[in-house]
């Protein structure tokens, strides 16, 4: 197999060792939060080994260090606000729940899983950094594509940092964050991590058959919207009263203007 599908099955090979030794991390630890830390740094794995295949320079360079900006910052993240924490409740729930089954569930459905949506992400990087060089200028396509992932860098890297800085006040414990980027968006970090994706992908339509990536930014965006990240976070707050208030008033994902709460009935 050769081209772009081999490249895509060579990656597909170096994930699922890199998701397997996370996997052997996590039964040594007992937590199964350490794959939330190998999300990021496997998009940076997967950039960094496609950069050395490169038959171009600026494209290459471009996404990859797009990808490594996003990546590392977002483990770093994780890595400082999991710490001394224990397992995430998302992964303690499972725990429980499949017992007997833990250990291989937890390889195929969180570690395997992980690993095959991490493949399709990184579709475009891949294709970047091993597509044969082009003639054809892009320049149009890598601003594009820039300026897009910084407007969502900056939704996701400060988005999270007024949260962990609201979570540090002792006076705000059991309260819900609707400050700063929270007052537009109830997820203002994840809307910034799907814009940055979309970006990648429109950097990589500078590439020939840069088209056939986006199911990349299409699959991170459904999962965020409608699997893992909002619907998942969410359910923790079934029944707060504080928190379904601000759902009425606030978008869920793409930031706008709150929303008037509705008059009382007399």
């Amino acid at each position: 197999m050769t081209g772009f599908p081999g490249q895509m099955a060579g990656v597909a090979g170096l994930v699922a060792l890199y998701m397997t030794a996370w996997f052997a991390v996590a039964l040594v630890r007992k937590d199964n939060s350490v794959a939330d830390i190998a999300w990021g740094l496997g998009f940076v794995l997967v950039a960094a080994v496609t950069f050395s295949r490169r038959s171009a320079l600026v494209p290459p360079l471009l996404v990859t260090a797009l990808v490594a900006a996003w990546g590392t910052r977002l483990a770093v993240h994780i890595l400082l606000r999991n710490r001394a924490k224990g397992e995430d409740p998302r992964y303690a729930a499972w725990r429980r729940q499949w017992g007997r089954s833990f250990v291989w569930r937890s390889y195929f459905q969180v570690f395997l899983l992980q690993g095959l949506f991490m493949v399709v992400i990184s579709s475009p990087v891949v294709l970047v950094n091993t597509a044969p060089s082009s003639p054809r200028p892009a320049l149009a396509a890598w601003l594009a594509g820039s300026a897009v992932w910084a407007v969502g860098f900056v939704f996701e890297a400060v988005g999270d940092a007024q949260l962990a800085r609201f979570k540090r006040d002792p006076a705000n414990k059991g309260r819900i964050m609707d400050r700063g980027l929270w007052r537009y968006s109830r997820h203002p970090n994840y809307f910034g991590e799907s814009l940055m994706w979309w970006g990648i992908f429109l950097a990589a339509l500078g590439t020939p058959g840069g088209w056939m990536t986006v199911a990349s930014p299409a699959l991170l965006t459904f999962l965020l919207v409608r699997v893992s990240g909002v619907p998942m976070l969410e359910r923790r707050y079934a029944g707060n009263a504080e928190f379904q208030a601000y759902a009425r008033r606030t978008n869920a994902f793409v930031p706008g203007p709150p929303r008037k709460a509705p008059a009382a009935e007399p």
